[in-house]
């Protein structure tokens, strides 16, 4: 793999990291309304899981696009 083609795919999951992030602002308050105390904490601890690992790919990214 060349190092444009690594920058590419990286850009693509970064892209696709924040859609994921768009989508838990979205699912996650029609989660919490009807939610168990249980529930509502691997709610939270799931959403916050999967936005350290957005967040990072999306950083990594930007990185990479603008490090010359």
């Amino acid at each position: 793999m060349t190092k444009c083609d690594s920058k590419v795919s990286l850009l693509f999951f970064g892209i696709l990291a924040a859609y994921a992030l768009l989508g838990l602002l979205i699912l996650v308050p029609g989660l919490l309304a009807g939610a168990s105390t249980l529930f509502l904490i691997a709610i939270v601890l799931l959403v916050v899981v999967i936005v350290l690992f957005a967040l990072t790919i999306i950083f990594k990214a930007l990185r990479r696009l603008f490090h010359h």
